[in-house]
């Protein structure tokens, strides 16, 4: 019998205010989602406030079809005030001191841990030392398997990272998504010399024993660099509504092409068309197209 593989995004669970409204969102969500779309098993690990905002947020989890381990908890249900520039290009004002700033780690998320197959995590939620311990510790307790998939999506937002987070996550991961301007941020933070963007990709994947590296740059195309090869696709030119979760689309394709056994190149070109689609709608959760979850 195969083995049922989880997939968990595990980090912010909040409402994007945005200008047209409030949506679902939290990079890790968007990510869980996504995976969602292409029939795995496919889980939200956050915390939410007993609140009013909390019952939306799970009414909207329900509605999106989404599997979901959040605790209730005695902090707000997180919000972040989402303005966009004449491109669709977001700026976030995130609140602090939410609920998934405090993570509890339960025997639920124990259970989720020892049988997942893929995690993705970023940086932000790991800006309070509550939630930052239990991603440690969820990291930690995966299955010790070659095909675990530890996805460390770098996400860097305002000023809530530092050296040693960054440093920690990375050594934790085996894939990490990283975009153009995150790349040069990480490169001034450890004191990597001016060479240019593919060499500093090459580096982070030797020093850190990486199974692959993706690096995406906007409108100026992606690359996955795995020990030995590259793939670069070019981004297509879309009408773009905003390019809120995005990039968590991508993460969500790639990964979910990857445990169904693609290519890293299949993977790649799916998850290029994906995110395209999905900067052509409003919010981070659009109904993916059949012809790409098929």
């Amino acid at each position: 019998m195969e083995k049922k593989q989880s997939v968990i995004g595990i980090g912010e669970a909040l409402f994007d205010m945005l200008p047209s409204g409030k949506k679902l969102g939290g990079a890790p969500a968007n990510f869980a989602y996504h995976v969602s779309q292409f029939g795995l098993d496919s889980w939200a690990v956050s915390a939410m406030g007993d609140d009013e905002l909390g019952k939306e947020l799970e009414k909207e989890l329900d509605d999106h079809h989404l599997n979901y381990e959040i605790e209730k908890i005695d902090y707000p249900t997180g919000t972040v005030q989402v303005t966009l520039d004449t491109n669709g290009i977001p700026c976030y004002d995130i609140k602090e001191g939410a609920a998934w700033d405090n993570i509890p780690y339960t025997p639920a998320l124990d259970r989720l841990a020892k049988n997942c197959t893929a995690v993705c995590y970023g940086s932000l939620a790991q800006r309070n030392e509550v939630s930052r311990n239990t991603i440690y510790r969820f990291l930690d307790n995966m299955p010790e398997e070659k095909e675990t998939l530890k996805i460390f999506d770098i996400n860097l937002r305002q000023g809530f990272y530092n050296k040693e987070i960054i440093t920690e996550s990375i050594k934790r991961c085996n894939i990490l998504k990283i975009n153009d301007e995150e790349l040069i941020t990480i490169s001034r933070l450890f004191g990597y010399p001016g060479i240019d963007l593919e060499n500093k990709c090459w580096l982070l994947l030797g020093k850190y024993n990486l199974k692959l590296l993706i690096l995406t740059c906007g409108v100026n195309g992606s690359y996955v660099f795995t020990p030995g090869e590259i793939s670069f696709i070019e981004t297509p030119r879309v009408e773009v509504a905003d390019t809120v979760g995005a990039g968590d689309s991508f993460t969500g394709a790639f990964v979910a092409s990857i445990l169904k056994g693609k290519s890293v190149r299949e993977a790649h070109e799916l998850a290029v068309k994906v995110s395209a689609y999905v900067c052509t709608q409003h919010g981070a959760m659009p109904v993916l197209p059949e012809e790409y979850t098929r």
